[in-house]
């Protein structure tokens, strides 16, 4: 049996790990144009210069020597041909297979405001290649403008402020971090980046972005007419699945390729983890889905249930913040807060049942709120206070003295 893994990120090294574990015969091959192996969570710390490239490497050492995968490093694919069970490469190089596996993660979206694309001294920051390219351009640059202020933004933002750079932050929400907390959970992390020489412009689009004869944008004006001056340019408003090789395929796609609960795509033993699937992307998550595909690949069947809630863990300046599941309450929710001068605290309920949770300061009681939502427990008949719940209130003892979980 043939296996081949499309991409080198944590979804397909994981899917190798379970693959290689299940056949100790399989041909397995890696194809990335990724030329090294890095976590894309450890990026702000390259750019800081807290990490070299070899120490953005999350596998164990000789990770290819030990599992005996065949790497194919720098590059990508081109075309998938289900039919015929081929993957075409941009080498002109064909691979044949008996199970695919799509986990090739997602680009940065440049958005389309003046020449934005065009310019040589603007950059997405998903890959190691993009943090090399922003740390060489870095040491000429010293007022950095970032386009939004979700978590790649900040991770941006966080590793310039270690190299002494100027960094303006756009934002068209009203608030920093918009997907992933509240407002009260946002401005704590916002007084943290002001108070280290970041300036939020918030509730602002970039509007006109013009490039001079040396191919740079020196200033983006937005829309409210205000000019940002910039040596460089960081875009973080977004990401787009890496999919263009799909075209002619027959595979479906809509927001990203489209899988089942097996998380197989539409074409027969060809399947798909990690940002691309639309699915949470975030790290956790994208290894949990390269787990479960290598399984099904196996012809071991298991369903990809952490469908349930969108889940983020947040730490800058020392700060950590865990969302799991809602976050923006809708009506006829009930929202609970605790706070007190190092923690804040916040839950939505609806119909005596968790939809969301924000911990932040302490996340150390993580596990239990996990476990509400994923389950959906009905808690309405628990007389205390929501945030002492415990396993305690949902554990029982059955038959033969073991631990029954109840409430469900």
């Amino acid at each position: 049996m043939k296996y081949v893994i499309i991409g080198a990120g944590v979804a397909g090294v994981e899917a190798a790990k379970v693959i290689r574990a299940q056949e100790e015969s399989a041909e397995i091959v890696m194809i990335s144009a990724d030329t090294q192996i890095h976590s894309r969570c450890m990026l702000h710390k390259y750019i800081a210069g807290e990490r070299d490239e070899k120490g953005l490497d999350f596998t164990e050492e000789d990770f290819f020597g030990k599992y005996n995968v065949r790497w194919m490093s720098g590059v990508r694919l081109s075309k998938v041909c289900p039919d015929q069970k081929e993957a075409v490469l941009d080498n002109g190089e064909t691979v044949r297979y008996d199970k695919l596996l799509l986990a090739t993660g997602a680009n940065s979206l440049i958005p389309p405001v003046g020449e934005l694309r065009k310019a040589s001294n603007v950059f997405g920051l998903r890959d190691l290649p993009d943090a090399q390219a922003i740390v060489r351009e870095a040491g000429q640059a010293q007022e950095i403008l970032i386009i939004g202020s979700g978590l790649v933004g900040l991770d941006a933002a966080y590793g310039l402020l270690e190299l002494g750079k100027k960094v303006t932050i756009v934002e068209m929400a009203a608030q920093i971090l918009p997907v992933q907390l509240d407002e009260h959970g946002a401005a704590a992390y916002q007084e943290l980046f002001e108070k280290a020489g970041v300036r939020f412009l918030l509730g602002r689009k970039a509007d006109q972005a013009v490039c001079k004869a040396d191919g740079r944008i020196h200033k983006v004006t937005l829309d409210n007419g205000e000019e940002v001056a910039c040596d460089m340019i960081i875009a973080a408003a977004g990401v787009r699945p890496c999919t263009a090789y799909l075209e002619g395929s027959g595979i479906a796609c809509e927001r990203g390729i489209v899988v089942d609960s097996h998380l197989q795509t539409t074409a027969a033993d060809v399947y798909a983890a990690g940002d691309m699937t639309g699915l949470s992307g975030i790290w956790p998550n994208a290894a949990d889905q390269g787990r479960i595909a290598g399984k099904n690949m196996c012809g071991i069947e298991t369903e990809y249930t952490d469908t349930y809630a969108a889940k983020n863990t947040i730490n800058f300046f020392g700060l950590v913040t865990l969302c799991i599941g809602k976050i923006r309450a809708e009506e006829g929710d009930e929202v609970q807060v605790r706070e007190d001068s190092g923690h804040y605290n916040r839950v939505i309920l609806r119909d005596g049942r968790v939809e969301g949770i924000l911990l932040q300061g302490d996340i150390s009681n993580a596990g239990i709120w996990q476990y509400l939502i994923k389950n959906k427990a009905d808690i309405s008949g628990i007389e205390k206070d929501v945030f002492h719940i415990n396993y305690g209130d949902f554990y029982q003892v059955g038959e033969r003295g073991k631990y029954l979980w109840a409430g469900i």
